[in-house]
């Protein structure tokens, strides 16, 4: 368990006064003693249940075990799963015991609307990366499209009359599936959820006729309920080889969308060092892994240096993106 040290002894007592003074006003988060001493607020969201809410209990409980405190999820579903960063962005403490999954959509939202909710660049403090999805397009098994470009067929020679669930606007389900409508010349609907469980249900129940979603899909698909048409990483899943990549279809996109960990601007670096390393090792930890593997998902740790670099250079490569296909409200 990480300790924080506050000072050195110098042999003289003036100086080891002044540099505990100057310690205490450097790093007063610290000076207080262990850090953590209390549980920890991880906020998810998404819906419970999903794939992205299994992930993060799974990591949690792992990290619970590093940090000697528990890691309590709590589940804030809804707004394309910014309400995380929103709730990092207010008056939160930058103490280390609010953090947020930071889904990629933190990234788009802001670029998206006219009055940003938060500044992705400067309210938040990236602790870590974790992981990228696999995501793909599904729909009923007795739906009449067997493949990806049979729906894109229908699509275009019925312009509107497909409705597709996403966990919400400015994800990357819903900016792929407009980037593959941009380069097709099709029109299709997006209709948003409040995570997979909703948008996978309403497309089971025919509310829907498709689903852009994460792994989350691969029960269903496994159970004969849903059928998978093509998936978006960079090769075929290992679950479900049957299934082609955007790629193969004739589509150069690739979407993996990676998260990671992320708390209020202004923590202190010695709890982001302490968080950093709590997570790497409990991303790497067995039964994290093994959820992993579960939704063909594949390790893409990054420590907080690294990530906050990729953090902006998303930033950067989405607004690009958002200009481009003319999302941006007015």
């Amino acid at each position: 368990m990480f300790t924080p040290t506050i000072g050195r002894p110098t042999g003289r007592r003036g100086a080891l006064a002044l540099g505990a003074g100057v310690a205490a006003l450097a790093r007063p988060a610290l000076a207080q003693g262990r850090f953590p001493d209390r549980p920890i607020r991880l906020i998810v969201p998404w819906g419970p249940g999903g794939s992205t809410d299994i992930l993060m209990r799974a990591l949690a409980d792992a990290a619970s075990r590093r940090l000697g405190q528990p890691v309590v999820v709590e589940n804030r579903a809804g707004a394309g799963g910014i309400l995380g960063a929103q709730l990092l962005a207010g008056n939160t403490r930058p103490d280390g015991y609010t953090l947020s999954q930071i889904p990629i959509s933190v990234f788009r939202y802001p670029q998206m609307v006219p009055r940003p909710p938060f500044d992705p660049m400067k309210d938040f403090t990236y602790i870590a990366q974790i992981t990228g999805y696999l995501f793909g397009v599904v729909v009923k098994a007795d739906a009449p499209w067997q493949t990806f470009r049979e729906l894109i067929a229908y699509a275009k020679a019925n312009p509107g009359k497909i409705n597709y669930g996403t966990p919400g606007s400015g994800t990357s389900l819903h900016i792929t599936m407009e980037q593959v409508a941009a380069k097709e010349g099709i029109e299709w609907v997006q209709v948003p959820y409040r995570g997979a469980a909703e948008n996978l249900q309403s497309t089971l129940s025919g509310n829907t006729q498709v689903s852009a979603e994460t792994s989350g899909w691969s029960e269903l698909v496994a159970a004969g309920q849903l059928r998978l048409l093509c998936t978006w990483g960079p090769e075929r899943a290992k679950r479900f080889p049957d299934a082609p990549t955007l790629k193969e279809l004739g589509l150069d996109i690739v979407s993996t969308s990676p998260y990671g960990i992320g708390g209020p601007a202004g923590m202190d670096p010695a709890i982001v060092r302490a968080l950093e390393e709590a997570f790497r090792e409990a991303a790497q930890d067995p039964a994290h892994v093994a959820v992993l593997e579960r939704y063909d998902m594949s390790p893409a740790f990054l420590g907080s240096a690294d990530y906050t670099a990729a953090a902006r250079a998303q930033y950067e490569e989405d607004g690009a993106m958002i200009r481009r296909l003319g999302l941006k409200a007015s």
